[in-house]
C-alpha cells in the first residue's frame, strides 16, 4: 500500500515537472524554432533559441551562411542570446543546435538570390483586348414572324467566350459582324468554338435577318475590350517585367475574369477624387495621357493583377534606386507606407498601418489588413479609393505588397496582397520551388 502511494506521488510529481518544463519560456521558444527558413541574399536574420546554457551551432555550409559574423563550421554560442545569420550567396544549408552532444533543434535555410525592384505608384491607363469576344447578354431578333435569340437557341451562355467562327480566330466585333452577314446571305450556319470556364465547346448558330435594318444577327450582346485606370506596383529592371492593380480585371456585366488577347498600358493623370465614406467607396478619376506612348504590353490578367513587359524603367518614380523585396513570412504588423498618386502624375508616399498579417503558404489575394493613418491622405481621399489598387506597400525599406481592396463600410481600411504572389504571376520567381480569406471588400 505504501509502495503504491509512493508510486502515485512520484508519478504526479513527474507530471508536474514535465508540465512546468513544457510551459517554460525556454521550452516554448525552442519548440517554436523554425524547421525551415527562407532568406534573401544580403539580408540579416536573428534566430532565438532562448535556452540559458552555452551550446554549439554546427553550420553545414559556411559558404552559404555566416553565423555571428564567422565562417567557422562549428561555433560556440550562448543559447540565451539571439544568433545573427548572414546569407552570403544563394544556396541551401542546415544549422544544428547542440548542448554538449545532445541535439536540441535544427533549421534548414534556403538562401534566395537578391532581388530588387522599382516600386511603382504611378497611375496607368489600361487598355485590354479580349481573346475572342465575350458574350454579355442575349437579345431577341425580329424576323417578321417571330422573335428569338439565335445565340441562346444555339446553347450560348452569358459569360462564354467565342474564340473561333468557321475556323477563323476572332479578334474584334468587326470580324464577327462580317462573318455573321456572310453566313446569313449564304443561308449557312456558323460553326463556333466557345470557351466556357475550362471547357471548350463546338456549337452551331444560324444567323437570323433582322426585319428592321436587314442585317443578320446572332441575338447576342458581345464585348471585345475593356479600359480603366489603376496603379503600377513594381518594375523589374532585369527582366523588364511589371505588375499592377493587385486584383483581376473582370467584365462589368458578367463578373467573369477577362481573358487577355492583347493589351497595353499607358500613362494616366489623376484629374479629381471622389472622397470615400462608409457604404460608398470613393474613386480616382483620371484621363489617359499621351496614349501614343505605350508603356508596355499586357500578357496576363490574374487574381493578383495584370502583368507584362515594359519598354523601359517607369518615369516619375518616387525612389531613384530599386528596393529589396520582403518574403510573405517577413511582413509584420506595424507602420508602413504606400506610394500612390492623388493629383496629376506626382507619386507621393503616405503612412499606413499593417493592422493584421495573415500567414499564407499558398497564393491568396487577401494577405494583410491595412489602415490609412496619414492625415493628409485621409483628408484628400477618405482612405483607400477605387483606382488606388496596385499601390505598392513599403515596410522597413522593402516592398512587401500592394493595396487590393477597400472595406465598403470603412474606407480607411482594406486588404493588401503579398508582393511574392504578384512576382510569381509576373514570372519573377522568388521561391526556390513552386508552391502549389476575411471580410468582404471592394476592389480599390
Amino acid at each position: 500500500m505504501i509502495r503504491q502511494n509512493k508510486r502515485k506521488w512520484m508519478g504526479s510529481l513527474l507530471l508536474l515537472i514535465t508540465a512546468l518544463v513544457v510551459s517554460s519560456t525556454p521550452f516554448r521558444d525552442l519548440s517554436s524554432f523554425p524547421r525551415e527558413l527562407r532568406l534573401m541574399e544580403g539580408s540579416l536574420e536573428q534566430l532565438r533559441v532562448s535556452v540559458p546554457v552555452m551550446g554549439t551551432l554546427i553550420n553545414s555550409n559556411p559558404d552559404i551562411l555566416h553565423v555571428n559574423g564567422t565562417e567557422a563550421r562549428e561555433v560556440s554560442v550562448d543559447l540565451s542570446q539571439p544568433m545573427s545569420v548572414e546569407p552570403r550567396k544563394a544556396g541551401e544549408a542546415e544549422l544544428q543546435v547542440k548542448w554538449r552532444n545532445i541535439p536540441l533543434t535544427a533549421v534548414k535555410v534556403n538562401v534566395l538570390p537578391d532581388l530588387r525592384l522599382y516600386p511603382g505608384g504611378q497611375s496607368i491607363g489600361v487598355k485590354l483586348q479580349t481573346a475572342g469576344v465575350l458574350v454579355v447578354g442575349h437579345h431577341l431578333v425580329d424576323n417578321g414572324k417571330s422573335k428569338a435569340s439565335p445565340g441562346e437557341q444555339a446553347g450560348i451562355h452569358v459569360g462564354d467566350m467565342i474564340v473561333k467562327m468557321n475556323d477563323l480566330y476572332i479578334n474584334d466585333m468587326n470580324d464577327v459582324k462580317k462573318l455573321v452577314n456572310e453566313a446569313g446571305k449564304k443561308n449557312s450556319p456558323l460553326q463556333l468554338l466557345v470557351v466556357r470556364g475550362k471547357e471548350k465547346l463546338n456549337l452551331t448558330l444560324h444567323p437570323v435577318k433582322d426585319q428592321k435594318d436587314g442585317e443578320y444577327r446572332m441575338g447576342l450582346y458581345i464585348r471585345d475590350s475593356a479600359a480603366g485606370v489603376g496603379t503600377l506596383t513594381f518594375f523589374d529592371p532585369h527582366s523588364k517585367a511589371y505588375g499592377a492593380l493587385g486584383h483581376v480585371i473582370s467584365d462589368v456585366d458578367t463578373g467573369q475574369a477577362i481573358v487577355v488577347g492583347d493589351g497595353q498600358i499607358v500613362q494616366a493623370s489623376v484629374t479629381s477624387i471622389e472622397k470615400g465614406q462608409s457604404g460608398n467607396p470613393g474613386e480616382k478619376f483620371a484621363r489617359f495621357y499621351n496614349e501614343s506612348e505605350v508603356l508596355g504590353n499586357i500578357t496576363k490578367n490574374t487574381p493578383f493583377g495584370i502583368f507584362g513587359k515594359m519598354k523601359e524603367e517607369p518615369k516619375r518614380s518616387y525612389y531613384r534606386e530599386p528596393l529589396p523585396v520582403a518574403l510573405a513570412e517577413q511582413v509584420v504588423e506595424g507602420p508602413a507606407k504606400i506610394l500612390t498618386v492623388v493629383e496629376g502624375q506626382k507619386v507621393e508616399e503616405f503612412d499606413i498601418e499593417i493592422a493584421n498579417v495573415i500567414k499564407q503558404h499558398f497564393p491568396a489575394t487577401k494577405g494583410m489588413i491595412i489602415k490609412v493613418t496619414d492625415k493628409r491622405l485621409l483628408e484628400k481621399t477618405g482612405g483607400i479609393v477605387q483606382g488606388m489598387s496596385g499601390s505598392p506597400i513599403i515596410q522597413n525599406g522593402k516592398i512587401v505588397g500592394a493595396v487590393t481592396h477597400v472595406f465598403v463600410n470603412d474606407p480607411t481600411s482594406g486588404y493588401g496582397c503579398y508582393i511574392e504572389w504578384m512576382l510569381q504571376d509576373a514570372g519573377v520567381q522568388v521561391r526556390s520551388t513552386p508552391q502549389p480569406n476575411a471580410k468582404a471588400g471592394q476592389v480599390a
